[in-house]
């Protein structure tokens, strides 16, 4: 299975080759884990414990009427390569991340925006 960056951008490109292979080999399993739930769900988090962000996305999504996926890797001090691989792979710098129907549209404040003004209902269908 060949997992892709989902949100590379002409503005964040990889351009070493060396980097580029590094990469694509980078904690292969936790980035295959993220992208099947983003596959297999409407709604999924990607998050962290004690970043209260993470679970505020949560409860606003849900509180929305959405069911959402939620995966957690590490804390600020464990699981940190893991959560590297993941912003490597999405292109977000941040968490939590938030995708809705494969697409990342970003973290806490974005969903709460995208709530708002009613664009996660459009991107749901």
């Amino acid at each position: 299975m060949s997992i892709s960056p989902v949100s590379q951008t002409p503005e964040r490109p990889i351009h070493h080759p060396l980097a580029s292979t590094k990469v694509e080999t980078f904690h292969t399993e936790t980035v295959r884990k993220v992208a099947e739930s983003v596959a297999a769900h409407p709604v999924v988090v990607v998050g962290m414990a004690w970043n209260p962000h993470c679970p505020r996305a949560v409860r606003a999504l849900e509180a929305a009427g959405h069911k959402v996926e939620y995966l957690e890797f590490g804390n600020y001090l464990t699981g940190w390569r893991e959560r590297l691989a993941i912003k490597l792979w999405s292109g977000w710098p941040s968490y939590p991340q938030v995708f809705v129907k494969g697409q990342l549209i970003g973290g806490a404040d974005q969903a709460e925006a995208a709530i708002k003004s009613g664009e996660l209902t459009k991107l749901l269908g």
